[in-house]
């Protein structure tokens, strides 16, 4: 009896479990659905969404820096003096920075453009608080705008390329992208933030379904990219070639072609008119000059040319379209040679001296291994990624051409790491769809496995090689560098413990502070410390590490690698009044090594010309200064 009570009990709990089962799994089934239309349909909202979780992290890892105005880096320092000038009623088009090397100063070959909404903030901050405060408020908020432009972009281009919900997997890889996502950091305020929304708007016209949309985003993203700069030349010059390329092989992109064609040539022409100084109507290489602003015109022309050529055959296309790259670079080398070489224009001694040096300048495999590590695998990964989507859609015509053009930017992307790793940022941009579309088809591969043990390490493996998390995790597993021999060789071999932490603390606003002190002065110093003495106190420098303050660079090289006597000759030439060092600066680990028994070597030794009386500062202070005496 006992036994029988126990099977009908059985039974009726098996039925009860059962009839919970099938209407939890029909709720949780209605609820997916539910929520997959609402993740398809609220792509716009959940990105901004993204964004906005994205920008607190990084507005509250960075509001020590944002407190103590700690900009990222000497370009950061430029920009804001460059927009306090704007504000001051400089010239729109004089972007001559007087405080570097006066009285004359020298021309940034920037443009205004960058300028507009960080300007804009400024003002915007002046209504509620103090000066300083509304600067803060700037520094904070102006990097987070292109990021912003970069989430929707990238969002609507995976949306097209892999899926109407993987964008929430595209932003969520951001996160893992810390070269990228150091670009639009709170106070990273200089222009790589929006070159980089530049050209994930590009990649966007060049897959987007319509084609006359897609063409005419492209064009203008071209365009607003060569006005802010040229550092994404390379993309953009294989970029328009793979818009041209896919017109040779599908004559239904004519709309796309002509469309950017439209939009280069009217947003060039604009960026030239409306962002271009006076100095840049002069035909220098290194900005939207005549020299770019022709070009992209001849460009476009022939763009709209190519969309109108009514052949069907592939060939007769292809002819076309090589005779017209032909033309253009035929026009380019014909009028402008002498922008051939390197753009900026430097002569052989600087090269040497100051743009072999600069670090990031340098190959990938040169850096640190925390730095190849962080930069390297999202890059590789998105390789992988588009290569995988490529063979999946060989078959697809219309999808595979779709892809292409956004593989051949990672692949180059990638490639030009062995060349300068400064690219890596617009690596890992370049490689989130591919990262996007790997983790798409692992994931679910491992997940679908019979046996628990691949599913327990294959999902979360899968998604760290994909999302480039691996990298971040290898990184912070080596371990931290070393002191290096910086210290020791700059007081040949007998520094202080301490030194190197003292001049890690040489741009700081403590550190500042006690030099601000002093009645405003023209004061030598190192090329990278003079857009920070410039902006955080009332002092002039005589360089800053930009080409075309070539010359004022080699002034200060030729000092701090020279004599005193020549030392002496070119700081009266300068008309500076003071002598400013910061022992361990990294780039006094320059002269250190090239010229060990040169002036900056003889200074941190103590072997102190007479012409220098010396300034007292506090004993924490990391900067050692004289003041000259004629």
């Amino acid at each position: 009896m006992f036994s029988l009570a126990l099977a009908l009990c059985f039974r009726r709990f098996k039925a009860v479990a059962l009839i919970f089962k099938r209407i939890a799994g029909g709720w949780a089934r209605r609820f997916m659905a539910s929520w997959s239309d609402f993740v398809r349909k609220r792509w716009v909202g959940l990105s901004v969404l993204g964004w906005v979780l994205i920008a607190l992290v990084l507005l509250y890892v960075r509001m020590g820096a944002i407190e103590w105005f700690s900009l990222g880096d000497t370009d950061d320092n430029m920009r804001m003096m460059q927009v306090r000038d704007l504000l001051k009623g400089q010239d729109w088009y004089d972007l001559r920075q007087y405080r570097l090397n006066p009285p004359e100063g020298f021309d940034m070959h920037w443009s205004r453009l960058v300028d507009l909404p960080l300007a804009a903030l400024v003002l915007i901050g002046r209504l509620f608080v103090h000066g300083a405060t509304a600067e803060r408020f700037a520094i904070a908020i102006a990097p987070l705008l292109p990021l912003l432009v970069v989430a929707l972009a990238l969002a609507k281009t995976v949306r097209i390329l892999i899926a109407p919900s993987a964008y929430l997997v595209a932003i969520g890889f951001l996160l893992f992208a810390q070269v990228f996502l150091s670009m639009f950091s709170p106070t990273r305020i200089d222009h790589h933030g929006w070159q980089l929304a530049m050209l994930s708007l590009l990649v966007l016209g060049m897959v987007h379904h319509n084609r006359r949309t897609g063409g005419f985003i492209a064009g203008l993203a071209m365009a607003g990219s060569l006005t802010i700069g040229l550092e994404l030349l390379p993309y953009l010059a294989l970029a328009g070639f793979m818009i041209a390329i896919r017109w040779v092989i599908d004559t239904e992109e004519n709309a796309r072609l002509r469309a950017f064609g439209t939009a280069l040539g009217i947003g060039t022409a604009l960026g030239y008119i409306g962002f271009a100084s006076h100095a840049n109507t002069a035909p220098r290489c290194d900005a939207l000059t005549p020299v770019w602003f022709s070009s992209a015109a001849i460009a476009a022309l022939a763009c709209i040319f190519l969309s109108r050529v009514n052949r069907k055959d592939v060939s007769a296309r292809m002819g076309f379209a090589v005779a017209s790259g032909i033309a253009l670079v035929g026009f380019f080398g014909g009028l402008w040679p002498q922008c051939l070489g390197r753009l900026e224009g430097v002569s052989p001694e600087l090269q040497t001296s100051w743009l072999d040096n600069i670090s990031e300048a340098r190959p990938i495999y040169r850096q640190k291994a925390d730095l190849i590590a962080n930069t390297s695998f999202i890059p590789i990964a998105g390789v992988i990624g588009h290569m995988l989507a490529l063979w999946l859609l060989r078959n697809d015509k219309a999808r595979f051409w779709q892809w292409m053009p956004l593989a051949v930017l990672a692949l180059a992307s990638t490639t030009l790491l062995l060349f300068q790793s400064r690219v890596g940022a617009a690596a890992q941009l370049l490689a989130i769809p591919g990262t996007v579309m790997l983790a798409w088809m692992a994931v679910p591969w491992f997940a679908k496995s019979k046996h628990m043990l691949v599913r327990v390490i294959g999902i979360p493996a899968s998604a760290a090689i994909a999302s480039g998390a691996i990298g971040s995790i290898i990184a912070n597993m080596l371990p931290t560098e070393t002191p290096t021999t910086t210290a020791t060789a700059n007081a040949g071999g007998k520094a202080k413990p301490n030194q190197r932490k003292l001049s890690s603390r040489c741009s700081t606003l403590p550190a500042l502070k006690p030099i601000g002190l002093i009645p405003k002065a023209t004061m030598f110093t190192f090329v990278d410390l003079g857009p920070r003495l410039i902006t955080v106190t009332h002092h002039n420098a005589i360089a800053g590490p930009y080409h075309r303050n070539g010359k004022a660079i080699l002034d200060v090289h030729h000092v701090f690698d020279g004599q005193p006597d020549a030392a002496r000759k070119i700081i009266h030439k300068h008309g500076a009044t003071y002598l400013l060092i910061c022992p361990g600066l990294a780039e006094s680990t320059i002269y250190a090594k090239r010229s060990p028994k040169g002036f900056y070597m003889q200074l941190t030794r103590g072997q102190v010309p007479a012409w220098l009386v010396p300034v007292t500062l506090p004993a924490s202070s990391p900067f050692r200064l004289w003041r000259v005496t004629s």
